[in-house]
């Protein structure tokens, strides 16, 4: 029987419950999985469809070389989040691929674009993608840690000039908008460069508009763009991802046609293979891309609920080489995803009673408790007895922030409906 290694860092319940969805790609296989995991928590059957073993978090590419060779694994396929572990799967590729052991991940020339956020703005430049303006800020110099360049802080102040402000300052290699600073004038941008940051970063025009993502999944020049994601608003501060309201429509969006055909000529020319994360603002007509995370995104659940295009089992499917499966993937319903209060035995009763849960869980990161996360759907023509139910489901436990339902009901039950 075939063993197939699954390489993962965040809580697996984030993939929940599409992660499920690979048992009948592994039966046909004659396969078994396992996940080789560095999350705290054990991850049981009910979790993932297969066997797991957890590594330490600081475990070293070597490591799960050694852990994935013991086992036996004939193949491995990483769904690994965020860019830091993607990255360490690139490296796992590279060397068990030496070893014959097939890999589903793009390879690691690519993948180091791809977090290196510089570099990322240089290849959307060359494919024709809009992105803000920027300049890199070379943490070395400003630090005096390499040849003394005592007019580089001008140099930047008038680079920051030429681009306009309000700015944002990020890190070169973080994601999941970790460290991002919003420089919204010169005297902030003083302050910043006198008290610089260790690494190198990227300072960025700021974009006034809607941000939104798109997953894109596929392998060897074959690539299905999966539906749009609304995640928020951006102009500002930069904001918890979760925050917002983060939602698919099944409204086709015609103008991203152009945006999504130049991405995916990207995809093919980088040679991804897997999924990778496209984070973009909307704002006057234009797609403006961030950033490509070489991953799947941490609103994978929703392109999958809404579009029906399971990531995971097109993964195995590119493994076992029958991929494409499919070429279009448009969103066929509303998919919706929010901040609850943590869910209790008795509120996913009542959600599955009401609504068609997809998912709800506590929502932990780095050990912080951010209460419940929901996902789920609404097929159309279902949208007014939906808000009836969740208004009704609020008024008795309060578990949703009037604010978080209020959009949700703009959304479902706009006006000129």
């Amino acid at each position: 029987m075939q063993r197939i290694a699954f390489l993962r860092s965040a809580d697996i319940r984030r993939a929940d419950p599409y992660i499920h969805g690979i048992s009948p790609a592994l039966a046909e296989l004659g396969a078994q999985a396992r996940l080789f995991h560095t999350h705290r928590d054990d991850c049981g059957p009910d979790l993932f469809p297969g066997t797991s073993e957890r590594l330490d978090p600081a475990a070293t590419p070597d490591e799960f070389v050694d852990r994935v060779r013991a086992w036996g694994a004939d193949a491995a396929v990483s769904i690994s989040l965020p860019d830091e572990n993607a990255l360490r799967d690139a490296v796992v590729k590279t060397r068990l691929e030496a070893l014959g052991i097939r890999t589903i991940m793009t390879p690691l020339a690519a993948t180091r674009v791809l977090c290196d956020k510089w570099e990322t703005k240089r290849a959307l430049t060359a494919h024709g993608l809009t992105t803000p303006p920027a300049v890199l800020v070379d943490s070395d110099l400003l630090n005096d840690r390499a040849l003394p360049v005592p007019a580089y802080p001008d140099a930047v102040r008038l680079a920051a000039r030429d681009i306009g402000f309000p700015l944002l300052a990020k890190p070169l290699w973080d994601s999941t908008s970790m460290g991002i600073r919003f420089i919204p004038d010169p005297d902030a941008l003083n302050a910043y460069l006198a008290d610089p940051p260790a690494a190198h970063a990227v300072l960025e025009k700021c974009v006034a508009g809607r941000l939104c993502s798109v997953d894109i999944v596929g392998a060897g020049g074959h690539y299905t763009v999966q539906p749009l994601i609304w995640t928020g608003t951006a102009g500002g501060p930069p904001r918890f991802t979760f925050d917002d309201l983060r939602h698919v429509s099944p409204a086709p969006r015609d103008d991203f046609r152009a945006t999504a055909q130049r991405l995916v000529r990207l995809c093919a020319a980088l040679g991804v293979e897997g999924s990778v994360n496209v984070d973009m603002i909307h704002a006057d007509g234009v797609y403006h891309v961030l950033e490509i995370n070489p991953r799947i995104g941490g609103a994978t659940t929703l392109s999958i609920a809404a579009g029906g295009l399971n990531t995971f089992a097109a993964l195995l499917d590119i493994l076992a080489g029958t991929w494409p499966t499919r070429t279009e993937a448009p969103a066929e319903r509303f998919a919706i995803e929010c901040l609850t209060a943590n869910p209790t035995p008795g509120l996913l009763t009542e959600l599955r009673s009401r609504i068609d849960l997809v998912t709800c869980h506590d929502l932990v990161i780095d050990g912080h408790d951010h209460g419940g996360i929901l996902t789920f759907t609404v097929e159309p023509g279902d949208e007014r007895r939906a808000v009836k139910d969740l208004t009704e489901l609020s008024a008795q436990t309060g578990f949703m922030a009037p604010s978080m339902l209020d959009k949700i009901r703009r959304l479902l039950t706009p006006t000129d409906r």
